[in-house]
């Protein structure tokens, strides 16, 4: 193959900048918006609206609408799709959307109410038990099954009472030795078949599980799991409830119209009605009473089919029934379950929910009664442990009470308290449920009164926790916060138990960090160390220290108070488990990140906080993850970007050189720090305006040597090539020449090491892409890089060159091609007078050699071979066949010779002819592309001194496709 010579074409940078400015066009912002309709009217001439726009013409009018144009509107596009929609769909909405406005304005009971779901998990997870549990299984008979629709009414009432018979007489089966995982799973299984019992229309079935399973309510004999039982159980009843209300409910519905959602008893027909009283009638008639009072609370709301004061009147009732329940443990869930169903069905009959807590409240001392001593006795349950059972129950109840409550009545029920003796398990109830700023107001009235309080049964300890957790949430009055601080802690101080010590330390951390100084909050730090320490007491506390961490830098967020609390560090130093400790240090970084805004250099700070991020990086080992080393690392390099010693360069310097030592597993932030070090160079050049003095040189000469250290140490190659062209460029900048050139030969001699395939997010995805991309980065800096006096011509070029020409290449891979043409254009724009940019007091060859007839001479060597490689390439590509890639290659060398070649060289000329016809050949070639080519050569063949472009198109002929 013959050798064609290139030749650059001279450029006038300027010029062509000049050419390709986009044109500016005036606009009249009254007539347009970019968010305003456009709305196309019949016309039968053209209307531009402004330059650019394509007009069209229509028929007749329309309106095309903008999704963005219809806030302008004032329409939604929902509301659009909505109003479209059929009749019937837009009237179920409508009356969905009033029966929730009926609910909602008839409801008292709001967001700030916290339902019972909320407590329901805590209460499963805390009252367990290992001891064995039974529960008694309903066996169903064949001839409890429904019969046949032709039965008449009277028979299937005598087959109904046939099988609450056969239910009395033992149907049943009972399961022993259960664990409290089986116990749990028979209940579930319970639940679905009162489901399946139902769904298959054999109600009195669903009837007898209910039964049977609120007589499991009235067993204590494994008193410990009482609570969770309860919880499981009611879920039964709530099953239950929801579905006879449903039902009755939807007998309601005649000729498709359907009660609203404050119906009245006139609106209920009598076949309803009959049905919902067919179901009271059939509960009145179980025998035992728990069962009976729990059934039919379940199913309180359907007194609304029956009389406007059908609940009111069963309210009252139902609260005398418990007063027959003897178990005072067994009486107060029943009391909770009443409240639970009362606020849910009538939240605005609180006159009876008070009825119920006054009538708890006179039975309450038979929680202290001999029967219930001898039972505790029986079953080896110590008081300690019996009396918080109650709490789930009372808190609930509490809360119903003192919802939305006026002052006076929970003044009254604080009396009312006190009459029992300041009874601490009561006590604790109202400070559960009564609202945080009715406590905190009287925050020394309760200490008075817990202090009144025996210590038998319930200790105080859980009181002062429970005062705390209020005052976290409100304040008290201002007066009294350090007295209220003193006449807790002197309590907290003397427990003894490590544990019940740091429960009430917990709460009462926050109130010290919310009210008070660093001071207190350091003499409560002391208190705790002290206490946490003896036999590492804090080991088994961890959850709770992490808690006071929290609330510590929760409140603490200037960091040169928080580091000089005295004993902020030796709390730190009690997480001595790995994982905790390195849990609180990301709680600290995170908080620092957020909040600090400024820089800083506080030696205080800086000392403390790389004490904390040792500890995160030191935690790093082969089996860390590596999004854990990300979140690490994100929260080291947050600390880094934020210290800042101002116009003291070299102690900046010095920070860096620490840190690299103290963050050499983490590679994000070695390279975090090299950014760092290369923008410190960078800041030293802008304060000298470029011109450095032999101090500043000096230094940006020990910035670089940093960086040139650094990079080798990191593990990604992509990483490591981008930072050596980034450091060389600063180099370069501060006229550090002969380190600029370490750092590219650096880059250059990495190439070879370039694997086939790197990892990019868990995938293993091709390099060449990557390496192609920086090439061209490279490229675009080596144009500016003066030659080295003691090495030849454009040396850097060459050895590059010669790197690419090694490197194996994918077979399938065009881009050591792709490579080579930046290459002409690298070369091109060398052979310039004058380059296209420059480093400001960096002379580069343009300069240098003046235009040297040898170094252009030098440079069209390098072209011939380059281009050589690429046309031997194109050849080879026809003898394997793969025309699609050979039109794709020749079309992009064609636009390259195109853009920095001198087509009036006769042989380049032809080349680019040749190459032309040869992305044609096999009809692989973009026809629109061609067209838009040939367009553009004619076009710039109209501008002077470019008319052999215009001699050059006659010869571009457009093949067609056959």
């Amino acid at each position: 193959m013959a050798v064609f010579p290139w030749h650059s074409r001279n450029r006038n940078y300027k010029a062509e900048f000049a050419t390709c400015r986009l044109e500016t066009v005036p606009l009249e912002f009254g007539d347009y918006h970019p968010l305003k309709p456009i709305t196309v009217m019949e016309s039968k001439t053209k209307k531009v609206s402004r330059k650019g726009s394509t007009s069209s013409t229509s028929s007749s009018s329309s309106s095309v609408v903008d999704p963005l144009s219809s806030v302008l509107d004032g329409t939604d596009p929902l509301s659009v799709f909505a109003a479209s929609a059929d009749p019937a769909a837009k009237a179920a909405v409508k009356d969905s959307s009033r029966k929730k406005g009926d609910r909602d304005q008839n409801s008292i009971v709001g967001l700030d109410f916290e339902p019972w779901t909320s407590k329901r998990g805590e209460i499963l997870a805390r009252y367990t038990t290992t001891e064995k549990l039974s529960i008694n299984l309903f066996m169903g008979s064949e001839k409890g099954r429904a019969g046949p629709a032709a039965f008449a009414v009277s028979e299937k009432v005598r087959t109904r009472l046939e099988e609450l018979d056969d239910f009395e007489e033992g149907s049943q089966k009972e399961l022993l030795n259960l664990t409290q995982q089986d116990y749990v799973n028979r209940i579930e299984e319970l639940n679905q078949s009162l489901k399946d019992a139902w769904a298959s229309d054999q109600k009195v079935k669903a009837l007898k599980i209910v039964i049977q399973c609120s007589k499991l309510l009235s067993d204590t004999s494994v008193i410990h799991f009482y609570p969770s039982k309860f919880v499981l159980i009611t879920d039964i009843l709530d099953t239950f409830g929801n579905l006879v209300y449903e039902r009755i409910f939807s007998m309601c519905v005649v000729d498709h119209s359907v009660l609203p959602g404050n119906f009245s008893p006139e609106n209920v027909n009598d076949t309803a009605r009959e049905t919902c009283l067919n179901w009271f009638f059939k509960i009145a008639s179980i025998r035992e009473l728990i069962p009976r009072f729990y059934v039919e609370a379940s199913i309180l709301k359907c007194n609304k089919f029956l009389s406007k004061m059908g609940i009111s009147e069963c309210l009252p009732r139902l609260t005398s029934m418990i007063r027959g329940i003897g178990d005072p443990l067994v009486s107060v869930y029943a009391r909770a379950y009443l409240c639970r169903v009362g606020m849910e069905v009538a939240p605005h009959l609180k006159e009876s929910l008070n009825k119920n807590f006054f009538d708890f409240l006179l039975t309450f001392k038979q929680i202290h009664s001999d029967t219930v001593q001898n039972h505790l006795a029986v079953q080896g349950v110590e008081l300690s442990s019996y009396l918080p059972l109650y709490s789930p129950a009372m808190d609930w109840i509490f809360q119903c009470i003192s919802y939305h409550a006026p002052e006076n009545l929970l003044t009254e029920m604080m009396e009312r308290c006190k009459k029992l003796g300041n009874n601490a398990l009561l006590l604790n109830s109202v400070m559960s449920a009564f609202r945080a700023e009715f406590i905190a107001t009287r925050s020394l009235d309760f200490i008075g009164m817990i202090k009144e309080c025996s210590e038998a049964g319930f200790p105080k300890h859980l009181l002062f926790r429970s005062l705390g957790l209020n005052l976290a949430l409100a304040d008290p009055p201002e007066g009294d916060r350090l007295q209220i601080l003193n006449e807790a802690w002197k309590v907290i101080t003397k427990l003894k138990n490590p544990q019940d010590y740091i429960d009430c330390a917990e709460m009462w951390a926050e109130y010290t960090c919310r009210h008070f100084t660093k001071r207190e909050v350091n003499t409560v730090l002391a208190d705790i160390i002290k206490h946490m320490t003896p036999d590492r007491a804090f080991e088994d506390s961890y959850p709770q220290l992490q808690s006071i961490i929290k609330k510590v830098i929760a409140h603490f967020h200037d960091f040169s108070v928080l580091f000089s609390v005295e004993k902020f560090l030796p709390f730190l130093d009690m997480f001595q488990k790995e994982s905790v400790r390195v849990e609180v240090c990301k709680c600290i970084m995170e908080v620092f990140i957020k909040h600090q805004h400024e820089p800083t250099k506080d030696p205080v700070i800086l000392n403390a906080l790389l004490h904390v991020c040792k500890t995160m990086h030191d935690s790093v080992n082969a089996l860390t993850l590596e999004d854990e080393k990300r979140t690490l690392a994100c929260l080291i390099n947050g600390f880094v970007k934020m210290v800042s010693f101002g116009r003291d360069f070299e102690q900046q310097l010095s920070f860096y050189v620490e840190a690299r030592s103290m963050f050499c597993n983490l590679e994000p932030v070695l390279v975090q720090l090299i950014h760092s070090v290369s923008r410190l160079a960078m800041e030293t050049r802008k304060v000298m305006k470029g011109n450095h003095s032999r101090k500043t040189a000096a230094f940006v000469r020990a910035c670089v040597a940093y960086c040139f250290i650094t990079i080798p140490s990191l593990v990604g190659i992509f990483t490591r090539l981008n930072l050596y062209l980034l450091a060389g460029q600063v180099a370069l900048a501060n006229q550090c020449l002969s380190q600029a050139d370490a750092f590219f030969k650096a880059a250059i001699s990495l190439i070879p090491e370039v694997p086939k395939t790197i990892n990019i997010d868990g995938k293993m995805r091709p390099s060449e892409p990557f390496l192609l991309e920086f090439l061209c980065n490279f490229f675009s800096t080596l144009l500016i890089v003066p030659d080295h006096p003691e090495h030849g011509v454009l040396f850097l070029v060459r050895e590059l060159l010669n790197v690419i020409q090694d490197y194996t290449w994918e077979e399938t891979s065009d881009d050591r091609i792709r490579i080579y043409i930046y290459v002409l254009h690298l070369l091109s724009a060398m052979s310039q007078e004058t380059y296209l940019y420059h480093v400001d007091k960096v002379d580069s060859n343009d300069s240098l050699y003046g235009g040297d007839s040898k170094f252009l001479a030098e440079n069209n060597k390098l072209c011939e071979m380059v281009m050589t490689q690429i046309l031997e390439h194109l050849r080879a590509l026809a003898k394997d066949e793969a025309l699609k890639r050979q039109s794709l290659l020749g079309l992009s060398f064609f636009n390259s010779i195109l853009a920095h070649g001198d087509l009036r060289n006769n042989r380049l000329n032809q080349l680019s002819v040749n190459l032309w016809h040869l992305a044609q050949r096999h009809g692989y070639a973009d026809t629109r592309t061609m067209v838009k080519t040939l367009e553009y050569i004619k076009k710039r063949g109209e501008q002077p001194d470019m008319t052999h472009l215009t001699e050059l198109a006659l010869r571009l002929p457009l093949q067609t496709r056959t």
